[in-house]
């Protein structure tokens, strides 16, 4: 035994020591049956069979253990949606009215109209084809997108095509702002908005527009937010005593006003003429252009004088609603 002992623990000899120690399984492929059936019947070796059977036993019962996770992630998708359904029924949905039958009636009515989704499909009905023109020419945005931008809008909402948002208050032609302002005013003071998307920027804009004594406000068609309900909400209801216009192209109404006598003064960080020096007693346009982008080139050439406001601390600019409520108390003490 000493000789085969030798033998046994010869060029493996560390190997074989560790497989003897902690029951792994020797590499040595010449190993004898004899020790073959040593290992096998060995307590130590018996310890490694029922390690391996507790593995087996301990793995299968984890799987066991994971199951209900693996159900709980089949149910996540469900938990999604139902987050969606509330995230849905929280967006307030009440100035919107979708399919053909109810926007065509609201269309049909006196209702204030802020803005109009619809498919390329819808201008292929006559009877819509004619009354989308002409609620276009007074100044409502009408906007052609997909059915899948639609079914987006109205979180699959069945839309049909169309779907029309409200404003929450009337506005009046280009024209009868004018006549408006010109018969109730010897010098009307007039606000114009170019640019301008934020609607808590416009709602107050419109409620200095009305405090310092305003005849009227003029919002271009695009680049401008509409009269939602935060504009109302902002405005604080100094939209129930001003007159709004929605005008298609702002250039042209500026032109209009300046041939019923009106001067177009704009607002600027860039102006010459400090406002504190502006003099000139007629009747006026104040344009207020955007925070970021001002008054635009196109528009800051119609204007008949560019105002700026001296500022004495180190800010380089104001808020645009700030600004047109420094301007206006200036323009309208005069």
């Amino acid at each position: 035994m000493k000789n085969s002992s030798n033998k046994f623990r010869g060029k493996n000899n560390k190997e074989s020591k560790k497989n003897s120690d902690f029951g792994y399984y020797s590499k040595n492929t010449n190993r004898s049956e004899k020790n073959d059936i040593f290992l096998n019947n060995s307590p130590k070796n018996n310890k490694v069979e029922n390690l391996k059977k507790n593995d087996k036993n301990n793995t299968f019962s984890s799987i066991k253990k994971r199951n209900p996770r693996f159900k709980s992630y089949t149910e996540f998708p469900n938990k999604n949606s139902e987050m969606h359904q509330q995230y849905t029924n929280k967006r307030n949905f009440d100035d919107w009215i979708w399919g053909k039958h109810s926007v065509y009636e609201a269309l049909n009515s006196d209702r204030a109209i802020n803005r109009i989704w619809c498919t390329s499909e819808i201008f292929s009905s006559h009877k819509f084809y004619i009354l989308l023109n002409d609620i276009k020419s007074k100044g409502v945005l009408i906007e052609e997108v997909s059915w899948n931008r639609l079914s987006q809008l109205t979180y699959g909402a069945s839309h049909q095509g169309v779907v029309l948002q409200l404003a929450c208050s009337k506005t009046i032609s280009l024209e009868q702002l004018i006549d408006f302002s010109k018969h109730n005013c010897p010098n009307p003071t007039i606000v114009a908005l170019d640019g301008i998307t934020d609607p808590h920027n416009v709602g107050a804009i419109i409620r200095s527009a009305e405090a310092f004594d305003c005849k009227g406000v003029i919002i271009p068609q695009r680049r401008s937010s509409g009269l939602t309900g935060t504009v109302a909400k902002v405005a604080a209801g100094a939209l129930e005593h001003l007159h709004v216009s929605r005008v298609v192209n702002l250039n042209r109404a500026l032109e209009e006003f300046k041939n019923n006598g009106f001067l177009v003064v704009g607002l600027s960080g860039d102006g010459q003429l400090s406002i504190s020096d502006f003099q000139e007693k007629a009747p006026l346009v104040v344009v207020v252009g955007s925070e970021d982008k001002g008054i635009s080139l196109l528009t800051q050439k119609k204007c008949d004088f560019i105002l700026s406001i001296p500022l004495k601390g180190k800010t380089s600019s104001l808020n645009a609603s700030v600004a047109a409520a420094i301007s206006l108390f200036h323009l309208t003490g005069k």
